[in-house]
């Protein structure tokens, strides 16, 4: 095989991977522990931060505290952040506000990790679901 040849298999099979790999899968993600967010604010940069995450009728939720939810609202690039989950990333996933997900997020939540047996009782004023930005935009 030439190595004009190679390079071009090589070039598509990566590529196919990247393809395969940005797939928005959240039924694949129900048993997964965290979801990492990506915020950039004023002066700092991007900055990427774990949150616990559940999985309601095939919509990823995450609940966040104060110190995140305030990364939220000051993020530069908002409502936009940046998603990685089971060795994917995503680069524009929009945080939408779900308030009315509230209850059902926090009960999910306790159902999943054992430790919202004592983070339940902190405030978390920020239920977002991610929702993938759709290819092209």
């Amino acid at each position: 095989m030439s190595s004009r040849r190679l390079a071009a298999v090589l070039v598509s099979t990566a590529l196919a991977a990247r393809v395969a790999a940005a797939e928005w899968t959240p039924r694949a993600w129900a048993d997964a522990s965290t979801v990492e967010l990506r915020t950039t604010a004023p002066g700092e940069g991007e900055h990427w931060f774990p949150v616990w995450l559940v999985v309601i009728d095939d919509q990823v939720y995450v609940r966040l505290g104060p110190r995140a939810a305030g990364r939220i609202e000051k993020n530069q690039t908002a409502p936009m952040v940046g998603v990685r989950i089971a060795g994917q990333q995503f680069e524009r996933v929009r945080g939408v506000p779900a308030p009315d997900y509230a209850e059902r997020v926090g009960k999910a939540m306790a159902a999943k990790y054992w430790g919202d047996l004592v983070i339940h009782f902190l405030s978390h004023p920020l239920t977002l679901r991610l929702v993938p930005e759709p290819a092209g935009e």
